[in-house]
């Protein structure tokens, strides 16, 4: 896989340098590697495999789909450091439980299948030789206490769930770094007072050090602040706020304020010198002006009321499994989106790749970012869940296109959540936590039922014609009946902690159409018989959805087919299943002036449309 884009656009380096493609593998099933000492062994490793590739998948070059709960991964690479340098050894995501070690050397372990960790590596590395970075993975198949998301527990994928990705998926890179730098970078916005606020974290920065925050849009530079840094600060980090020009904002909104609609992104370059005035590190970022929340029943982008149109999207692709093909592959997956007429989408039971949330960034999607459950209700699943929960935020928090935080899905890993406190106080726990580090976004504790903790009430039925839906949510009065009387898939929708008063309804899964199914595949929640039929069935849902009066938005189930299941608007080879045109018409129905809004106040010529016209 070649790199273009830095595996971690929101803080990169200009040198860095790309560790993925080939290298040696192997399988260890009876776990002997580390007692027969692999890590400075060179003849144990029989296989080759393409990084970031999982070896069930094809693109790895090996393509085995067997329970391997073990595996090992090789490979050389050239690297030196100068006096004042360090370097380091970063993975994007290794699922489930990583160990690595550099020429024979432990240098790093990390538990939890979606998150980032990274090794200083500097001390390890031997002078005039290649050096020698090896990885053991260890993913359980049958644990249910590892956060797994729909990775299948049996060996042969069933239903909604799809066949595994174990060990490395995301990108491997090495990047050499100051002694004396900006290791990490936190972004919060208001809008309403022209402020950027940045939280950085200093490391061996000594009093009297310099940090430049230079700010600028679409090449024009707006702001250009230093600060000085003194002794306490430099140890344990430093808060400072950046003044935008608020006169020239108030003129033009959609030019500074990010959207889907209106994508626009400040560019900032951060620069640390020494009190010298020697340069010690520089570091690009970015960061999207805006803000969400909820108001009146209504979820809200930039303090106005937005509509969200959501597609369900699993992060799936049939070569290559939880892993995207190619850098490209990630881009072309929001503009498929945006071009079927969504303005966001509903990361389901994935963390995904930051070049993903990058594109989603630049060109214009709001996403409803996802904790991937375990399946087993343990003190185990809990600390594990807990801990990846927190890596997820951390890494996160200053992605402007992720608009939700949703740490649990219709009960999984919670499956008592009505009956057992504890569960219960999981979930509100894990609400929490998001509010407390962050507090900028919407959390929905758990989608779809049974809400314990929650901003918003979010509902799944998959009903299969509009009519119902209308019948369910066209108006609150409707909602409201629904949630006591219909209760879809016999759940309450609200716990007693959550009670119904002015937080936005969403309709976070309907639809889930099958076409071009069969015996040997999972059918969905309705099989449309040709594509006639299949648009028909479309527009017969949206139409329900938008003409509703109480809906603050939905997400749609989903945007491909994924293994044996066939419910997506395009198939797992992402080719459309109907004129993507007429798609995108109908979810782009009832669109007001104000992008991505519907018009809330004239809903009532809305509401004569019935589903089916």
């Amino acid at each position: 896989m070649t790199q273009t884009l830095h595996p971690r656009p929101q803080f990169a380096r200009a040198r860095w340098t790309d560790l993925c493609g080939s290298w040696e593998f192997g399988y260890d099933d009876s776990d002997v590697g580390r007692a027969q000492r692999w890590p400075e062994r060179n003849d144990v490793f029989s296989l080759r495999i393409q990084v970031p590739y999982p070896p069930e998948s094809e693109l790895s070059g090996i393509g085995d789909r067997s329970f391997h709960p073990i595996v090992w991964y090789r490979r050389t690479f050239s690297a030196s450091v100068v006096p004042g340098e360090r370097l380091l050894l970063h993975f994007g995501a290794v699922d489930y439980r990583a160990e690595v070690w550099v020429n024979g050397h432990f240098v790093v372990r990390h538990e939890g299948g979606h998150t980032p960790f990274t090794a200083d590596v500097t001390q390890a590395l031997l002078p005039d030789r290649e050096q020698v970075v090896v990885v053991r993975a260890e993913d359980l198949p049958m644990d249910p206490s590892q956060p797994r998301g729909k990775q299948d527990l049996e060996e042969h994928p069933h239903k909604i769930w799809y066949h595994r990705t174990t060990g490395i998926w995301q990108p491997v890179w090495l990047e050499p770094v100051p002694d004396s730098r900006i290791n990490s970078v936190r972004w919060n916005t208001e809008i309403d007072r022209g402020a950027i606020r940045g939280s950085f974290n200093l490391l061996g920065v000594a009093a009297g050090s310099r940090l430049r925050v230079a700010v600028s849009l679409r090449g024009e530079l707006l702001a250009d602040d230093t600060y000085t840094i003194t002794d306490t600060a430099g140890r344990e980090g430093l808060t400072r706020e950046v003044l935008l020009p608020r006169a020239q904002m108030g003129l033009d909104r959609e030019r500074w304020l990010w959207s889907p609609e209106t994508p626009n992104l400040m560019d900032i370059t951060l620069t640390l010198t020494g009190s010298d005035g020697e340069d010690l590190d520089s570091v690009e970022s970015y960061l999207g002006f805006r803000s969400v929340g909820t108001s009146a029943n209504r979820f809200t982008l930039n303090d106005r009321p937005y509509h969200l149109r959501l597609v369900l999207a699993q992060g799936y692709w049939p070569q290559s499994h939880l892993a995207a093909p190619s850098p490209e592959a990630l881009r072309r997956e929001v503009e498929l989106v945006k071009e079927l007429g969504f303005n966001g989408i509903r990361l389901h039971q994935k963390v995904e790749d930051p070049r993903f949330l990058y594109w989603c960034d630049r060109l214009g999607l709001a996403v409803w970012a996802e904790l991937p459950a375990a399946y087993g209700w343990s003190d185990t699943a809990v600390l594990r869940g807990t801990r990846e929960w927190l890596e997820v935020l951390e890494r996160d928090l200053s992605v402007p296109s992720i608009v939700t935080w949703v740490p649990v899905n219709e009960s999984w890993g919670v499956p008592a959540l009505q009956t057992d406190p504890r569960q219960r106080a999981y979930v509100q726990a894990m609400y929490s936590m998001a509010k407390a580090l962050d507090g900028s976004r919407p959390v929905v504790g758990n989608d779809g039922w049974e809400h314990a903790a929650t901003d918003m009430i979010t509902i799944h039925d998959y009903a299969g014609e509009g009519a119902t839906l209308l019948e369910r949510y066209g108006d609150a009065e409707a909602v409201r009946r629904s949630l006591k009387e219909v209760q879809p898939y016999y759940r309450p929708v609200l716990l007693p902690s959550v009670v119904l008063e002015h937080q936005p309804i969403l309709l976070t899964e309907f639809g889930g159409i099958s076409y071009q199914a069969g015996e040997d595949f999972w059918n969905g929640y309705g099989t449309a018989q040709d594509e006639e039929d299949f648009v028909r069935r479309y527009r017969s849902l949206l139409d329900a959805a938008l003409a509703s009066t109480a809906l603050a938005g939905f997400c749609y189930t989903q945007l491909t087919d994924t293994e044996q299941e066939r419910n997506g608007l395009l198939t797992e080879d992402r080719q459309p299943k109907a004129d993507p045109a007429i798609l995108r018409a109908i979810t782009r129905r009832f669109a007001a002036a104000v992008p991505g809004d519907v018009v809330y106040g004239n809903q009532s010529a809305a509401r004569q449309i019935t589903p089916e016209s």
